[in-house]
């Protein structure tokens, strides 16, 4: 079995990041890529990635049999909003899970929400998408995007067996496609793919990150 490595796993923390300054970019004011509204935040935080993050997403689109889109669901979130993510998810954990040490409640909730210091989304790199008709019509791929251990009984890990031959098969697509254009997937969430960030270099053997967290609010 391959092994799976959480966010909390210190080889992520202990990645060196070397940031290359590039700048966030809008995905919605590129027509050919769809962004879906459901995550979306006031200053619209959740539709911007990095700019060589945009142009792999297309690269791995035009990969995609006609007739099959990419829906972006979530790009880039603020620190504090990922902290906020983290906490409450981390009480739930704690809550179903009494007695349990303060270290394995955070190894247990970095299978679903990313720790903060390390989190792909906050570095600009990671990407929350699924898979969709040219009409925006989403395809089946076993569990809803952001579906937690919890509710779909481990179906949101990317290699979960109980789902149907018609999402595995999905899955799949969505997989060569995102890996063909350079990403890598955190195997416990079928939607969540990066590129450049530590978790990305950890897994290709990069020798340091190319991005780091970002603050939108600096110019």
């Amino acid at each position: 079995m391959t092994e799976i490595i959480l966010l909390s796993d210190p080889r992520v923390a202990a990645t060196p990041v070397a940031e290359t300054g590039e700048p966030l970019v809008d995905a919605r004011r590129v027509p050919a890529l769809r962004v879906d509204p459901r995550q979306a935040d006031a200053d619209g935080s959740y539709a911007h990635v990095r700019a060589d993050v945009l142009r792999r997403l297309l690269l791995a689109q035009a990969a995609l049999p006609a007739g099959v889109r990419l829906l972006m669901v979530e790009g880039f979130r603020p620190p504090a909003l990922q902290s906020s993510y983290f906490d409450s998810y981390a009480d739930e954990v704690r809550r179903a899970n009494p007695g349990v040490c303060a270290e394995r409640i955070r190894e247990l909730s970095s299978a679903y929400i990313s720790p903060p210091e390390v989190a792909p989304h906050v570095s600009g790199g990671a990407v929350d998408l699924t898979l969709c008709t040219r009409g925006g019509v989403e395809l089946p791929l076993g569990t809803a995007v952001n579906a937690t251990p919890e509710e779909s009984d481990g179906g949101c890990r990317t290699a979960a067996v109980n789902i149907d031959a018609h999402a595995r098969t999905n899955r799949e697509l969505l997989s060569r496609a995102m890996t063909a254009a350079g990403f890598v997937n955190y195997p416990t969430e079928w939607w969540h793919w990066s590129f450049g960030d530590r978790y990305w270099a950890l897994l290709t053997g990069a020798p340091a990150a190319r991005y780091g967290p970002v603050d939108r609010s600096t110019p």
